[in-house]
């Protein structure tokens, strides 16, 4: 996950790079907020455009706690590099990407457990109602 993290951070560096110079290149003088606003803008809507469909789909076919999921799992990451970012500022403790990958693998492996006792809730509420419909 590590691997992960440092391949996305740099990705977006290179994209952030690549932009910058299209804005020199085309002497467009955009700020750097300027550009945050736009290109943030426009990475949103596409994403609204991906996601959208998606959740509609999973709703559809009585998929809600895979939206749950992704929306908790977002949070959790978006929380997570906050506090990191909190400890650097602070001084209150180092900002390590180890700390960020435990954090999220903990609460994968909650989910994990949750899932299957979840699982078995519903075998059991299925057999238990697929008995009694069958003793009427």
């Amino acid at each position: 996950m590590e691997k992960l993290l440092y391949w996305m951070v740099e990705m977006v560096a290179k994209i952030h790079n690549r932009l910058l110079k299209l804005n020199d290149a085309y002497e467009y003088n955009f700020s750097d907020k300027e550009l945050h606003f736009l290109i943030i803008g426009a990475l949103g809507m596409a994403m609204i455009f991906v996601v959208h469909p998606v959740f509609k789909w999973l709703v559809k076919h009585n998929h809600i706690m895979v939206v749950s999921w992704i929306y908790v799992f977002t949070m959790i990451i978006v929380i997570t590099f906050a506090i990191e970012i909190g400890q650097r500022v602070t001084h209150t403790g180092t900002m390590e990407f180890a700390d960020i990958m435990f954090g999220v693998l903990g609460f994968i492996c909650m989910f994990l457990v949750f899932s299957v006792i979840r699982g078995i809730y519903h075998l059991v509420i299925k057999f238990v109602s697929h008995r009694l419909s069958h003793k009427m």
